[in-house]
């Protein structure tokens, strides 16, 4: 009997992270990186992360792109309480992980995107290449198959 358990535990992690659905949310330049990675240039279809969703209930993976200011806040939550579950998380830029160049000057920038939501995968750079992004959505495919059931 557990080798059967065993057996769909596997096949049922190779379903999740081959695919994934991300839903988009980009708030600056980082946003214009994200929508390259899904063209036909890097194609995220080949990666098992397909199609971007333009809703929360029929997505499972939320990529935050760009500076989080304190007005986004509400908005955030309500997307990623309305997503499926199990929901992964993915900032996107700088200025999502750190509030990059304007957390020092100015007041209504979220420093971090992890005082908000849970984070899985941060991805660096200002703004961060297609290339980084693809290796963040690598390291959350890694992350789902070796999750524990």
């Amino acid at each position: 009997m557990n080798f059967i358990t065993a057996k769909s535990d596997k096949v049922i992690k190779w379903a999740r992270k081959n695919s994934l659905w991300p839903l988009t949310f980009g708030l600056a330049c980082c946003a214009i990186e994200m929508m390259s990675t899904g063209a036909s240039k890097y194609d995220l279809d080949r990666f098992g992360c397909g199609a971007f969703r333009a809703t929360p209930r029929q997505a499972d993976l939320l990529i935050v792109a760009g500076t989080v200011t304190n007005k986004m806040i509400p908005r955030i939550k309500t997307l990623y309480d309305q997503m499926t579950y199990p929901k992964y998380v993915i900032a996107m830029g700088n200025c999502t992980i750190n509030g990059g160049p304007f957390s020092e000057h100015s007041y209504s920038v979220t420093k971090n995107l992890d005082e908000i939501i849970p984070v899985d995968i941060y991805v660096p750079g200002c703004p961060p290449r297609p290339e980084a992004l693809l290796e963040g959505i690598f390291k959350l495919q890694e992350k789902i198959q070796n999750e524990k059931s």
